[in-house]
């Protein structure tokens, strides 16, 4: 890479970074307001079935206690405060610091999530490059088929299908949690145990990927460089490798980049259908509970990822592509 791209990409980091940081605040400040807007009751949540042991006025001390009297701008400035200092607060979902929750489950969504988005990406890749480059053929008619009706398949209907299939039927793969019951957690155990929910993960992000892939390799196909690259007699080997595809690995990466949130959601649907011990597991407990601390350190990572995302996407677009002038 030239040094001139490495200081644009150095540039756009810079810019995305300024941003990034008042957007993270507002965001964070939004799930507090909206959480407060919430129709239920963090106390009740909080005990549960124990709810009705309780008189009124022990509600009104146990709330105070908690902080549940708080105004939410209060509350969050009590948040905000405290996690410059690495503070996340108290998770009542599950009776434990939050740093302590995200110490114990991020690293579990990280290996979900990167092993789905190599598969989502390599598949992708594979269907998407076929079809672009033999567009109009039997493959393309084939492919652009399956990917559509994929694609409108809840992730949780992929899910139970490949249960049924590869766990149950082929006997496989395990259906659920890191080992076996009674059995230590190992690399290997983890690994085996990954298999499933990786594949279901990332095969649900490869139709939206293939389809944009394969829109974009036609439209760089048909474009006037492409043809006068053909005009010039070069073997289509070279049109493809040095023409075709560039063109269309920038749009690609910032369609990867884009999906990302929809990776995230997808992750906690197949985290709860696998029992995978992750972050998104502990999303939806933390929106059932009214866990404002945790639930608001797990919307700010969300949107976190979803800027780093964008970023790399961006800056491998740069790399591959001298023209791409990212954010002006």
């Amino acid at each position: 890479m030239t040094r001139s791209r490495r200081a644009r990409i150095g540039r756009l980091a810079v810019r995305r970074l300024l941003f990034g940081v008042p957007l993270v605040l507002v965001v964070s400040l939004a799930a507090f307001a909206l959480a407060a807007a919430s129709p239920f009751d963090p106390l009740e949540a909080y005990l549960g079935g124990a709810g009705d042991g309780y008189t009124e006025a022990e509600r009104e001390v146990l709330r105070h206690a908690l902080g549940f009297d708080q105004s939410w701008i209060g509350a969050w400035w009590q948040w905000i405060t405290g996690a410059v200092t690495g503070d996340f607060g108290y998770s009542r979902a599950y009776h434990e610091p939050v740093a302590q929750v995200l110490t114990e489950r991020l690293g579990w969504t990280a290996l979900l999530g990167a092993a789905g988005s190599v598969v989502a990406v390599v598949l992708a890749c594979a269907l998407g490059v076929t079809a672009g480059l033999r567009a109009g053929g039997l493959a393309d008619r084939v492919i652009s088929a399956v990917a559509v009706v994929l694609q409108a398949v809840p992730p949780f209907i992929v899910a139970l299908g490949a249960v049924l299939l590869f766990a149950v039927t082929l006997r496989l793969f395990p259906t659920s949690g890191l080992t076996d019951p009674g059995e230590p957690i190992t690399a290997a155990s983890a690994a085996r145990h990954l298999v499933l929910p990786a594949l279901v993960l990332g095969v649900s992000q490869v139709p939206w990927l293939a389809l944009g892939l394969r829109e974009a390799i036609t439209g760089a196909a048909n474009s006037d460089a492409v043809r006068g690259a053909h005009a010039r007699g070069l073997p289509r080997r070279v049109v493809h490798s040095g023409h075709i595809l560039p063109m269309a690995s920038a749009p690609f990466f910032a369609l990867i980049g884009g999906r990302l949130p929809e990776l995230l959601v997808g992750a906690t649907v197949v985290e709860t259908v696998f029992a995978w011990p992750g972050l998104g597991d502990a999303t939806v407990d933390s929106a059932r509970a009214l866990d404002f601390p945790l639930l608001a350190i797990v919307t700010v990572l969300t949107v976190g990822l979803v800027l780093l995302g964008n970023l790399a996407a961006d800056a491998a677009a740069i790399a591959v592509d001298p023209r791409i002038e990212a954010d002006g």
